[in-house]
């Protein structure tokens, strides 16, 4: 899943996060920016929150340190990456944009293995602002484990735990919408 890939020089969906470079604690650190997307969100939630039990969403910026609870990652911009100071169990990448174009072909597999890796620790999955790419991901694992029931409930949570901003994407709060369990298992 997504190691070893060339990639392009940056992410045409990528904007300025503005959190303050002398903080390293992700859960300290905030964004100080706007949401590309829709109302134009503020947003100033902390780089890295729980949304359950062994899961954590988050952005990522320059100079984070990954708390050392954090025994997985999965992280959809491979273009900034958290300072690791402790081995990780697994570490995935995939290129993926926060665009109304992004397909959503591999979502239900990366869905499948952050809820694998839940079993066995902490898991946080990240993308640069931590409100649309890890979101789709992270509501698709609360469905296909049965967390929640429908895509609502899925968003409902998130935006309750990360940010009312989260899955802001139409695109990728459309497709949440019309999930099921049995669609993800379906494929």
């Amino acid at each position: 899943m997504g190691v070893g890939m060339e990639l392009p020089d940056f992410d045409p969906t990528a904007y300025a996060l503005g959190g303050d470079p002398t903080l390293t604690d992700p859960r300290a650190r905030r964004l100080n920016a706007f949401a590309n997307f829709g109302r134009r969100y503020r947003l100033r939630m902390p780089f890295m929150t729980q949304v359950t039990d062994n899961l954590w969403q988050g952005g990522v910026e320059p100079g984070l340190i990954l708390p050392d609870f954090v025994d997985f990652t999965l992280s959809l911009f491979p273009w900034t990456e958290y300072e690791f100071e402790h081995e990780l169990k697994e570490r995935v990448t995939v290129e993926m944009y926060d665009s109304e174009e992004q397909t959503f072909d591999q979502v239900a597999e990366l869905a499948d293995w952050v809820n694998r890796r839940r079993q066995e620790g902490t898991v946080l999955v990240n993308c640069q602002a931590g409100l649309n790419r890890s979101s789709l991901v992270i509501a698709t694992a609360l469905i296909a484990s049965g967390e929640v029931r429908t895509g609502q409930e899925a968003i409902d949570l998130i935006r309750a735990r990360r940010d009312p901003a989260c899955l802001c994407n139409p695109a990728f709060e459309a497709h949440i919408r019309g999930l099921t369990a049995e669609a993800i298992v379906a494929g």
